[in-house]
């Protein structure tokens, strides 16, 4: 008998649940009947007048930050009132005060462009990207910057950090590593003779895309994408062209490029490269890891101040790194002072053989007491010390 009303019970409370169901949904469709029809007239004059009202306000924003530039230079230029740790500051206040119904990404996209056309007022931030057109480090730029910037294509990371250094550039965004395949070593390469200052950071959802001019999987002769992009969609190209060559080239948008010039080649790219080089989207989403994420660099002349949510990197390195122990010793004060190390990671040093200098990302700015209390301390121990730059960490929905 008790095995019985077991049995019987689901089927009891199943149909419950569904005269429930079927209630909820009459009473929702006589709420409908007796709702007071919309006005379409009157609702579109109060968006008129909202939006008059947010047209009046976007021009009385950019007028106060024209007197932001006047207080503080009669002849300066756009890159001298850039204050990235201000916007960083904008951006998290608009995301803490979002109710909806519009979402934070939405929210913080749209806050993001006021601020890069109040800032462009006089001249755009030119702000050099590995190009060509149609990569993810220019979709970064406009990430970070907005859309009233000047985004200068360049075909190599080199070339970006050149720009950077002798003016040519404001600022330069480069990609430092994923989530998937690691550190992008040419980026921290660049960094042992360059001069340059990391002064803001960019962390970019990334979705790839095969794409070519061909109508079918079987088509395919080679792929061509770079070699990070490869790797990060390893498993499916190994379950769905096991067979096909691949092709590393200098960037995602040149390996689109190709695929529109040869028979036979498809690429592997953003969405956006299929758009600027007419291709076909054979294959969407074919990334391996759904949470794969691109970080970039934003690279400038000089530090900023805290912004109150900040992160720090540092190169360092002592005189002997094969002695035992050397990096526990180095790293001390971090423990001491109660710094927060989040990434390290090493590379050759380039001045003898078997000898390392160390990249380190930890939680802070360089100016708070603590860090910098540690980093003192670091400094006395070290052979190499620099601090490449204390920025806002990325802003994200």
């Amino acid at each position: 008998m008790a095995r019985k009303q077991s049995r019987s019970a689901p089927r009891t409370g199943a149909k419950r649940t569904a005269v429930r169901t079927r209630a909820s949904r009459k009473a929702a469709e006589r709420s409908s009947r007796d709702a007071a029809p919309v006005d379409l007239e009157q609702v579109r004059s109060r968006i008129d007048a909202v939006d008059e009202k947010i047209h009046n306000l976007l021009n009385e924003r950019a007028r106060l930050a024209q007197l932001v530039g006047i207080s503080k230079t009669l002849d300066g230029r756009t890159v001298d009132f850039y204050r990235p740790e201000r916007e960083a500051q904008v951006l998290r206040m608009a995301k803490a005060r979002n109710k909806g119904p519009l979402r934070n990404e939405e929210v913080l996209r749209l806050f993001r462009e006021i601020m890069s056309a109040c800032l462009a007022q006089q001249e755009p931030l030119k702000v050099a990207f590995l190009g060509p057109e149609g990569t993810f480090t220019q979709t970064a730029v406009y990430t970070h910057f907005g859309h009233s910037v000047r985004a200068l294509a360049l075909p190599s990371t080199d070339e970006v950090f050149h720009e950077v250094e002798s003016g040519a550039a404001d600022f330069g965004i480069v990609p430092i590593e994923n989530s998937t395949e690691g550190v992008v070593n040419n980026t921290l390469d660049r960094f042992l003779n360059s001069p340059l200052k990391i002064c803001g950071e960019v962390e970019l959802r990334i979705h790839h895309f095969l794409m070519g001019n061909m109508d079918s999987l079987d088509r395919i002769q080679r792929v061509c994408a770079h070699a990070q992009a490869l790797a990060q969609c390893r498993v499916w190209l190994d379950d769905h062209l096991p067979d096909v060559e691949r092709v590393p080239v200098s960037s995602n948008a040149e390996g689109a490029r190709r695929a529109r010039d040869e028979k036979g080649t498809a690429a592997i790219a953003g969405q956006t490269a299929a758009e600027i080089y007419g291709l076909k989207v054979l294959a969407a989403e074919i990334e391996d890891r759904p949470d794969n994420t691109t970080r970039f660099f934003v690279l400038g002349r000089k530090l900023f101040r805290p912004s109150g949510d900040d992160r720090t990197t540092l190169l360092v390195s002592v005189a002997h790194t094969d002695t035992s122990g050397a990096l526990f010793h180095l790293l001390e004060p971090l423990s001491r002072y109660k710094v927060n190390m989040t990434r390290i990671e090493s590379r050759p040093s380039h001045r003898r053989k078997w000898d390392y200098v160390f990249f380190i990302d930890i939680e802070g700015h360089a100016e708070d007491k603590h860090v910098a209390k540690a980093l003192e301390a670091l400094k006395r121990r070290a052979s190499l010390f620099r601090v490449l730059g204390s920025y806002p960490r990325a802003v994200t929905a």
